[in-house]
């Protein structure tokens, strides 16, 4: 199975302005995503940038970089313009790497990859992980979704999915419990694309729904794309969207030598 992995590094961010090139334990956290996604086995990994900076900070460690525009209105958008760079066939597999995950298992890269490489009839694999939590339920940062029996997505929300007609209220409480099994599954944000899709997608409007709920992945299921969604093992470690984030991110490395020395 051949695949490719692409890692986004904006550096504009509304919460975190240059965020890729902030040091954690000595490495900057755009080179700390570029290492774990090349122990993956991707035969390449790019990094796609619409900044200077980046650019030469990302000259200094990979031999892929890619500048790109800098108003593309989705990230998936910027996907398709560095695969149209690359002209690179519509076969072909890639694997969207978020720049602010510094420590993304790579066995999950090789398992997005590998499941839209052994369901041919999708067009985007993606992960989630079960959640356990009812605050997260009601969380509208932490993405639902449900999945059919053959494990393609149907509907990815914000919002409580399935809602359960038992609970009382729409805020969670001391007393609501959540369904035994793989019922509520949070999404984790890493996706592989078949290059096609990528350049169909770009034709497309904006859905309603992905404009309401702010969710990319909704434009593909409103055309009739099917997206495959499997169960991590172990989950996605946490990635860095805040100060706060970066700071904890920080600590965690200056407490696990051998994570910081990665």
């Amino acid at each position: 199975m051949a695949f490719s992995v692409i890692i986004p590094a904006r550096y504009q961010s509304s919460r975190l302005p240059g965020k890729p090139l902030m040091d954690i334990a000595g490495t900057s956290m755009l080179q700390r995503v570029y290492q774990q996604a090349c122990k993956s086995d991707a035969q390449k990994v790019y990094i796609a940038t619409d900044h200077s900076d980046i650019l030469a900070h990302a000259n200094d460690f990979c031999d892929h970089v890619v500048m790109t525009s800098k108003i593309h209105p989705t990230g998936t958008d910027r996907l398709q313009e560095v695969v149209q760079t690359l002209a690179l066939p519509d076969a072909h597999i890639i694997v969207n790497v978020q720049g602010d995950e510094p420590l993304i298992p790579p066995q999950l890269i090789n398992q997005v990859a590998a499941n839209l490489a052994q369901h041919p009839q999708a067009a985007i694999a993606t992960l989630a992980e079960p959640i356990t939590d009812p605050k997260q339920v009601f969380d509208p940062n932490a993405v639902k979704l449900v999945r059919n029996l053959a494990n393609m997505a149907m509907y990815f929300s914000r919002a409580p999915l399935p809602w359960d007609r038992n609970w009382q209220g729409d805020t969670p409480n001391g007393t609501q419990r959540l369904a035994a099994g793989e019922v509520y599954l949070r999404h984790i944000g890493l996706y592989a694309y078949r290059v096609g899709l990528l350049h169909r997608y770009v034709t497309w409007p904006q859905a309603v729904n992905e404009a309401l709920e702010s969710l990319e992945q909704l434009r593909a299921l409103h055309h009739g794309e099917l997206i495959h969604v499997d169960v991590a093992p172990s989950g996605m470690p946490a990635g860095v969207d805040t100060l706060e984030d970066l700071e904890n991110m920080r600590a965690f490395l200056a407490n696990d030598e051998s994570l910081a020395n990665l």
